[in-house]
């Protein structure tokens, strides 16, 4: 990797401030300084900027328990991004592997591996998300039959592929769906003459929350989960 490149793969320097650093022999490889930023540093060395090892942050894979009134997009919004919650460096390189709505609470997945987010939410995966949904209205009767059946949404061409849908109680229901159309859930609850009062997701893929995350609390993903929810296992 180039050394420009590398510092600021490691560091909080813009482009710029980079050359700048290295113009001022503040940056040393294996003990010499270099301060031409197309150097070339190859694995193994070392890099200092005044007198600190740095070294590049790479892949990171985090699960966060996302609380009510975050949004995952990282526009300009009256909600705070859901990303805002994480103490790490280089946020702005994060992004939700899919997406919850403002109200919506629980499993969210957040990393800046492009290819890794691909494999979990593409549709040919059927990757399976279970929510756990507050109902305004008692369950109708036949609610099993109907999600296992599909449902056409309204704007939508083609019905929801078959779901999965267990009665906690009559107004509380557990549902496993492999899409992530917008709103889907409650929009599945609203066909059937319902509302949602309050939705959680409670696992994607074989993964669940963490009970021990706290509401807004997060952890980094163990190199076993990441490769088991690329591989849809």
């Amino acid at each position: 990797m180039r050394l420009d490149k590398y510092l600021c793969e490691s560091t909080d320097l813009t482009r710029t401030q980079a050359r700048k650093a290295l113009s001022a022999g503040e940056i040393t490889v294996n003990g010499t300084a270099i301060k031409n930023g197309s150097y070339l540093v190859a694995q193994g060395d070392e890099v200092r900027w005044d007198d600190e090892v740095i070294a590049p942050i790479g892949l990171r894979y985090i699960m966060l328990n996302k609380p009510a009134g975050y949004e995952c997009s990282i526009r300009s919004s009256q909600y705070p991004p859901v990303i805002s919650l994480l103490d790490v460096e280089k946020r702005d390189r994060l992004h939700t592997v899919g997406r919850l709505d403002v109200e919506t609470t629980g499993l969210i997945l957040i990393t800046d591996d492009g290819q890794w987010t691909h494999r979990i939410i593409s549709p040919r995966h059927r990757c399976d998300k279970v929510y756990l949904a507050t109902l305004a209205e008692p369950l109708v009767p036949d609610a099993e039959a109907v999600f296992t059946a599909g449902i056409l949404l309204d704007g939508e061409e083609k019905p929801t592929l078959p779901a999965v849908l267990q009665r906690v109680d009559e107004r509380t229901a557990r549902l496993t769906i492999q899409e992530g159309k917008y709103h889907q859930v409650r929009r599945m609850f609203a066909a059937l003459g319902n509302h949602v009062v309050a939705l959680h997701r409670e696992r994607i893929g074989y993964l669940g929350l963490d009970p021990d995350l706290s509401p807004g609390e997060s952890r980094y993903l163990t190199s076993a989960e990441v490769e088991r929810l690329a591989s849809g296992a």
